[in-house]
């Protein structure tokens, strides 16, 4: 076991972009080291406001206790462990996070600065559909290059090409001549919807710098951080180079697994084998293992594609045309795949779609986010229309109706307005009303609520899986418990309360400050108040979306989350991905065909 210290180089951290990386990144560091003060700042005012509410832009499983014990401190409290002489005592914490638009002041007093913008494939110019849009970044660092302190470390967090260090490194010579700035590369690998377990438990953490002094010591300084709670086994440098690359190829090669499982359930479509039995039979094998094999719609998200499509245009820049097509040939696939689903779709309805509702549950890429970036229900909806359904009615418990119609007027183009009343398409903030007298239920997003049968119990975010402390009060009792092991405490508490108030509750240690309440008027607010009649996160009463559906009440699931033959005694009839579900038995010529 090693042991934690505060960081003694690095005193004053700066994260430039509040999206989905930045906020949650700083959110743990600050977290995780109350010496270290933390500013997240970006220029969208509404962004930065909601931050510094109780309405984070982000939906990430634990973010907003995260945000809370950093962004407002916290109490001291003392909690019972089971007797009266078994006390644990925590002490009070100042605020050490704090979010901003004030970018040039927050950076000037930064001992290291990341920078964490968005950085999407290039739709116009030389490049257009491969090549990274590196515009908000250019635009990032020449704010940071001009506010920045001397021997500052400018940290690469955002995903970029290959050699993105060089230019940051032009832009730093171009507007401060001759003043000492060391850069690093420490790309995030995390997954939206766990974002907080992947920070707090990483698989690894990746530094990428010169391989020189100042920049070997720069890497030492950025380690520092994050040894305060990660095993210093787990933290990895490398050069620069390796840094981008790895992580263009981590995420390329966790598509290429899922769009190689989603040709495989093509077969199983074909042939009367189930996938899930196929994925479990081959992730048993160790040099496999069990991850990122489940057939689906495909994959979605900002990262995967975007990144695929760097790897690309690189390989083809550097004359590597058959690597080039490789990696195409990830991208195709998911096409295949969500292009496959949908004609099953409307070959089930007998090609005619018009004048029936097809509900869809699910609009965000993945569960447990509110990002929409890149879903495949985008794709979905745009085939859906041109079949002229008389309504397509979306639900996602991520996201707010409101939402849900503005990303649809700025996603899906369309001849005609998409939304109601000029279009087909409405948004719910129920699944009970999107699925009323629909003739088709399609679930596109894999979220825990969807699941048939339904999901005994949710994962937290902060649980370590095995975590021995769970089971050993003793381990609490120490003079000073670092963020880690409150953490362990705090599911301690939970596990132990037979209360279903303290299971559920975000303070089980009674150790956060009320939040400020919002104006009257705050629309994020009356947002949550259109889900009040049925509660998002509770599992979904199939039986009762069942009884107001329209025969053959058919249901497509594009995530492999509901067994068939349960739905099948509720009245369903179920179509999945690679699975048996309600399909017609093998045909003579499949029966031929192997003999």
């Amino acid at each position: 076991m090693w042991v934690t210290k505060a960081p003694e180089t690095v005193k004053n951290i700066c994260c430039v972009g509040a999206g989905y990386v930045g906020g949650p990144t700083a959110a743990v560091i600050a977290f995780q080291n109350p010496s270290i003060q933390v500013s997240v700042v970006d220029l969208d005012e509404a962004r930065i406001r909601k931050w510094n509410s109780r309405h984070l832009p982000v939906h990430e499983p634990g973010l907003i206790e995260v945000v809370r014990v950093s962004r407002d401190g916290t109490k001291a409290t003392e909690i019972a462990l089971g007797n009266e002489n078994e006390k644990v005592f925590l002490p009070s914490r100042e605020p050490n996070l704090r979010f901003s638009t004030n970018v040039s002041e927050c950076v000037a007093a930064a001992d290291v600065v990341f920078v964490s913008v968005n950085t999407p494939t290039k739709s116009s110019g030389i490049g257009a559909g491969a090549a990274t849009n590196l515009v908000a970044l250019e635009s990032a660092m020449t704010s940071v290059a001009q506010a920045a302190k001397p021997g500052a470390i400018i940290v690469e967090k955002s995903t970029v090409p290959c050699g993105t260090a060089r230019t940051i490194r032009e832009i730093l010579t171009l507007y401060r001549p001759g003043v000492p700035f060391e850069i690093l590369s420490n790309p995030e690998f995390l997954a939206e919807g766990t974002a907080i377990k992947d920070l707090l438990y990483p698989d690894r953490i990746l530094i990428g710098s010169s391989q020189t002094p100042a920049g070997l010591a720069a890497a030492a300084a950025l380690k520092e951080v994050y040894a305060t709670w990660v095993n210093p086994s787990k933290i990895v440098t490398v050069n620069l180079w390796s840094s981008e690359l790895a992580k263009l190829v981590a995420n390329a090669m966790l598509a290429q697994r899922i769009s190689s499982i989603n040709t495989i359930s093509a077969i199983c479509d074909q042939t009367g084998a189930d996938i899930d039995e196929v994925s479990k039979a081959i992730g048993l094998d160790q040099r496999l293992g069990s991850k990122f094999l489940k057939a689906g719609l495909g994959f979605g998200g900002s990262c995967f594609k975007k990144d695929i499509l760097s790897l690309v245009y690189l390989a083809r820049s550097l004359h590597l045309s058959e690597v080039g097509d490789y990696w195409m040939s990830v991208l195709s696939i998911n096409e295949f795949q969500r292009d496959r689903f949908v004609n099953k779709v409307v070959s089930k309805l007998n090609g005619a779609l018009v004048g029936k509702k097809i509900a869809i549950l699910g609009y965000t890429f993945k569960q447990d986010t509110n990002d929409t970036r890149e879903s495949p229900a985008i794709e979905v909806i745009k085939t859906l229309l041109a079949e002229r359904p008389a309504e397509i009615a979306i639900f996602d418990p991520g996201c707010s109706p409101t939402e849900v119609r503005r990303e649809i007027n700025r996603n899906v183009s369309s001849d005609a307005i998409p939304l109601k009343p000029q279009g087909p398409v409405e948004a719910y903030s129920n699944s009970y009303d999107a699925c009323f007298e629909s003739s088709a239920v399609l679930i596109l997003t894999p979220w825990d609520q969807f699941r048939c049968p339904a999901l005994a119990q949710k994962d937290s975010a902060f649980r370590k899986s095995n975590d021995q402390n769970l089971e050993n009060p003793q381990a609490f009792l120490k003079p000073v418990l670092s963020e880690m092991d409150i953490v362990t405490l705090a599911e301690y508490q939970r596990a132990k309360s037979t209360s279903h108030i303290m299971t559920v509750t975000s303070d089980p240690l009674s150790r956060l400050f009320d939040q400020a309440e919002c104006t009257l008027d705050c629309v994020y607010c009356e947002n949550a108040r259109q889900a009040d009649s049925v509660k998002v996160s509770e599992s979904v009463d199939w039986a009762r979306i069942a009884y107001n559906m329209k025969e053959p009440k058919w249901v497509f699931d594009g995530r492999n989350i509901v067994d068939a033959k349960e739905m099948g005694g509720l009245g369903f009839r179920v179509e999945s991905m690679g699975k048996a579900g309600t399909r017609s038995p093998r045909g003579p010529y499949l029966e031929y065909s192997f003999r």
